[in-house]
């Protein structure tokens, strides 16, 4: 079970939507000093003493990230890292150890911790870390929305409309595109006002960036009509 700490006046005024740190250690004395240590600046905690309890969790909703202790009862911390890996579960990890050393460090900054600290860990390091690693999260949350939004505006096209987008966006000119797709050049102009409404798209610069978000090739041929 996870541990139910009691919140504090700040984080009891937050909202669901707020950030929220996990913690996984088998020491119980060393999540409730984590617990409150995030809860005295306003973070919501959820702590856990194995893997397997997070395994079991629904993963969090919000910007987050694991504070993750590297031995633990049954599977490890790098287990769980790399369980989390397959499960496309990509929460920003920062390891805690009381044995680190060199090897275990770059073992777990090459799968993908973003940081490594040894016990005891001084409180704002720990703090600092945490910040560092919730942003980052969001950022990676809001790239991801802006990308899901673009694609289901790409998909709300037709598919002369999503030909036209791909060869416009590759550096074609019009008159290019009419030609390579068997159209009046009228036509392409009519298309491509319908695409920039559709895509929200202000400018050319602007339907270039989408199509390399949504990772559209460039046509390397004649488009099938």
């Amino acid at each position: 079970m996870t541990d139910q700490a009691k919140p504090t006046q700040a984080q009891a005024q937050s909202g669901a939507d707020d950030p929220i740190v996990l913690i996984v250690d088998d020491d119980p004395s060393m999540r409730r000093a984590l617990t409150n240590l995030f809860q005295s600046v306003g973070l919501r905690v959820e702590a856990f003493g194995s893997a397997a309890e997070v395994l079991e969790a629904k993963p969090p909703g919000v910007p987050s990230c694991l504070v993750l202790d590297i031995r633990l009862p049954g599977s490890s911390g790098f287990d769980l890292q790399a369980d989390l890996v397959k499960a496309d579960i990509r929460t920003p990890i920062i390891f805690i150890t009381g044995h680190g050393d060199i090897p275990m460090t770059v073992r777990a900054m090459k799968s993908g911790a973003i940081d490594f600290l040894t016990k005891p860990v001084r409180d704002q390091d720990m703090l600092d870390a945490v910040q560092a690693a919730i942003e980052r999260d969001r950022r990676r949350r809001d790239a991801e929305k802006s990308v899901s939004s673009v694609r289901a505006r790409f998909e709300g096209l037709t598919a002369r409309q999503r030909d036209i987008l791909v060869l416009v966006a590759s550096g074609l000119m019009n008159k290019q595109v009419a030609a390579e797709l068997g159209l009046a050049e009228i036509t392409v102009k009519i298309y491509r006002g319908q695409i920039m409404r559709k895509m929200g798209a202000k400018s050319l610069a602007d339907l270039v960036r989408m199509t390399e978000a949504l990772g559209i090739p460039r046509p390397t041929g004649k488009v099938q009509t």
